[in-house]
């Protein structure tokens, strides 16, 4: 039964189990979102950063990073730090909510219905969650980062919905919006995939191996330990770290695809293997394929840190245990 068939009918109506399942995942939805817009909301200006820095801003690209962060506020003002931010929350809420709870239905798909149990299967699960939740919000993250792109005075799109409107008229309508997608997806893989498997393994070998130091008995369930607070940080950010350090190189070219036209080079851009060959012919390894990655180690591991804390606490909070 369809979610839609569900919200036609009067809770007399629909059959237990389904009723289960049913709010179950709103609220396993739910949770994902609010831990998606809390990790973004904590290092937005560093987001901002990071687009400006991979993309060769040329307001910016003879700065580093501690350097553009300075000076960002003082040419666009405070504010200047979280443009793009309203796009970046329209997206983040569905984004998160699909990926936690794609992951927690793809794990027990693989292991109740294929078989497939251990480490693997959290590492596949979360490459197919984070590939889900990129395919339903893709347009949004194309459009939050040409606004995140776009430096004050020198504008090309004023707000959210011109710049869809502009997208759509100029760039051969909804396929303009998919630029790098595939890119995209490709990177998405290993690090979503590395960065639930890296927690999921941290957190089980934890609270099977020093329960009474690690662990605490979940708010909805004592009989369920979960990880304390701290730990859950801990595990988080190392999960963030790692996932990063291997995905970043893919992490650039979608951006720089996802620029497309904002890009003086975009002609040179337009496809994967084309943007990759051009980044480092042009800049090399460590100034154009990982450049801004030690902003990205500074804004990734508190991101996926709050990412995971909030969403165990959440799941304690909607009774998920």
């Amino acid at each position: 039964m369809t979610a839609e068939a569900v919200a036609s009918q009067s809770p007399a109506q629909i059959p237990a189990p389904v009723q289960r399942d049913f709010y179950y995942w709103t609220r396993s939805f739910v949770a994902g979102g609010v831990a998606g817009c809390c990790a973004k909301s904590t290092i937005a200006p560093l987001d901002r950063i990071k687009i400006l820095l991979q993309a060769q801003n040329p307001h910016y690209k003879h700065l580093g990073v501690f350097a553009t962060l300075t000076a960002v506020p003082k040419k666009e003002g405070f504010l200047g730090l979280y443009k793009g931010n309203g796009a970046m929350m329209l997206r983040i809420f569905p984004y998160g909510a699909i990926q936690f709870m794609a992951f927690d239905n793809y794990k027990k798909f693989l292991s109740t219905k294929l078989g497939i149990s251990g480490h693997i299967h959290r590492l596949m699960a979360g490459s197919m969650a984070g590939m889900t939740a990129v395919i339903f919000t893709y347009p949004l993250d194309v459009v939050r980062a040409r606004l995140a792109f776009q430096v004050t005075g020198d504008h090309r799109y004023t707000g959210i919905r011109n710049a869809f409107h502009t997208i759509y008229l100029t760039e051969g309508g909804i396929s303009g919006f998919y630029r790098g997608l595939i890119p995209t997806i490709i990177g998405m893989a290993p690090y979503a995939g590395f960065s639930f498997f890296t927690f999921g393994t941290l957190k089980t070998q934890g609270l099977a191996h020093f329960p009474e130091q690690l662990g605490k008995p979940s708010l909805d369930n004592p009989d369920v330990l979960v990880l304390k607070t701290h730990v859950n940080l801990l595990c988080g950010g190392v999960a963030g770290a790692i996932a990063q350090t291997i995905s970043y190189p893919l992490d650039v070219a979608r951006r720089r695809m996802q620029l497309g036209t904002s890009l003086p080079d975009s002609d040179k851009c337009f496809t994967f293997t084309k943007t990759l060959k051009h980044v480092y012919s042009q800049y090399g390894i460590k100034k154009g394929l990982y450049r801004g990655l030690s902003l990205n180690y500074i804004r990734c591991i508190p991101s996926q840190a709050v990412a995971f804390t909030t969403y165990e606490f959440m799941k304690q909070i909607l009774h998920l245990n």
